[in-house]
């Protein structure tokens, strides 16, 4: 899918990695609800926030994979900090493992906040994202497959 940045000339360019915004074709939405810095065994990435936000991202990848969908098909991420001193330690990490996400510098929007805690004292960073996923042409949805698949049956059995 090719999504594209949008720079607007009156702003200027972003301060970090991130697009002003972004145009993306039509698809069907996919939202990545937060993640956070614990792997599939719930073991914490690490006490700091470079391997905790690291694995958030992981954690945002796989999800997107379970969806047919890669980091290049995210439009937007919004991202949740325990605190601003983790600020740095977060475009840190951003710098590590976004030239492998985005080889063209082109980078999905991002909105960055600073909250009091998350769900778990430990947890320094939550990421959430949202992607499009191309549509399939032709792909029957899930629910009209099976009520095919219960009508054919249904007419079987009576012949």
């Amino acid at each position: 899918m090719a999504v594209k940045a949008l720079v607007p000339k009156e702003l200027g360019k972003p301060l970090g990695m991130y697009s002003h915004g972004v145009v993306a074709p039509g698809g069907e939405l996919v939202v990545v609800a937060g993640q956070v810095g614990m792997d599939g065994a719930g073991k914490l990435a690490g006490a700091d926030v470079v391997a905790q936000t690291k694995q958030a991202f992981e954690n945002v990848r796989a999800v997107l994979a379970a969806a047919g969908c890669t980091v290049r098909d995210v439009i937007r991420f919004q991202t949740f900090l325990t605190g601003a001193e983790y600020i740095e330690g977060f475009m840190q990490a951003r710098r590590e493992v976004f030239p492998s996400y985005y080889p063209d510098d082109a980078y999905p929007p991002n909105t960055l906040l600073v909250v009091s805690r998350l769900v778990r004292p430990e947890l320094l960073v939550e990421i959430e994202a949202m992607a499009v996923r191309q549509s399939r042409a032709g792909a029957v949805p899930k629910s009209k497959a099976k009520s095919r698949t219960r009508k054919t049956r249904a007419t079987r059995k009576r012949r």
